[in-house]
């Protein structure tokens, strides 16, 4: 297989970085395009025996797959200054946040589109990427899609394409929430005293330990916090003060506006 990336910023070299590793690809199979002439050089270096190229300067695409990974807002001027045809056969996989398949699809003139939404642990192997796909796309194809894109970490199929807003707003942009959460741990802990290099391993190892605890108890949640959180005690000091100031409601009305730019992404 020939893969050509379209957008070779973080997400696009860390899937590369999976295939090649995962040796789905072969390094000289690959096609690195940047807009951005200034990274050809690092590019370069990540990946030699690669083919590099500026988006301006690509004439013609040899590639089974092309992988779109350009910012969604960039997305419709991209496409209209390709200086390429795309080939009957070539697949498409867009991994742009909240571009429906339908928009993609009339503005490459190209009927072969599988949307998916990674998130940055991908770069680790450990991401989730929620993927669907147009009409006409095999069951040989999807397969092949979704063996790359398991190299990143795991994926799911989804038959409902709007879903997909929802798995932007909920595990692709999930990351940064958990780290906001995991800094104002610590500084609270700084706030308590506790030095700053401190404060951060115990809460890197808390989140850690916590989240292997979900992942191996046959507990659910709300067991799992009252295991914690004793009557009287300092986690359901804690507790109390999050229920009172509704924090529960503001980070779901955050994941929902996410959803909602998501959405207004498309146009």
């Amino acid at each position: 297989m020939k893969i050509a990336i379209l957008g070779a910023g973080n997400m696009g070299l860390s899937f590369s970085k999976s295939f090649l590793k995962y040796e789905l690809i072969k390094p000289e199979n690959l096609h690195l395009i940047t807009r951005n002439e200034s990274k050809i050089f690092k590019i370069s270096e990540e990946f030699p025996k690669s083919k590099i190229s500026i988006f301006n300067d690509v004439k013609e695409l040899d590639a089974d797959l092309i992988i779109i990974s350009v910012k969604p807002q960039d997305f419709k001027n991209v496409a209209e200054n390709f200086q390429f045809k795309l080939k009957e056969n070539q697949m498409i996989l867009s991994i742009m946040a909240g571009i429906k398949i339908k928009k993609i699809q009339n503005l490459l003139n190209h009927p072969l589109v599988v949307r998916a939404m990674p998130n940055s642990p991908t770069l680790l192997g450990m991401g989730i990427t929620g993927y669907t796909s147009a009409q006409g796309i095999s069951f040989s194809q999807l397969i092949n899609i979704e063996r790359l894109l398991n190299s990143t970490g795991r994926s799911v199929y989804l038959e409902n394409e709007e879903l997909l807003d929802g798995v932007t707003a909920l595990s692709g942009s999930g990351p940064a929430y958990f780290y906001y959460i995991v800094d104002a741990m610590i500084k609270a802990g700084t706030e308590m005293g506790i030095d700053e290099n401190l404060s951060k391993l115990f809460v890197e190892q808390t989140m850690l330990g916590a989240y292997h605890l979900i992942n191996n108890s046959d507990k659910n949640l709300e067991e799992l916090i009252q295991d914690v959180a004793s009557k009287g005690g300092t986690t359901e000091a804690a507790l109390r003060s999050f229920e009172e100031n509704n924090l529960k409601d503001i980070l779901k009305a955050g994941i929902l506006n996410a959803e909602k730019r998501a959405k207004e992404l498309n146009g």
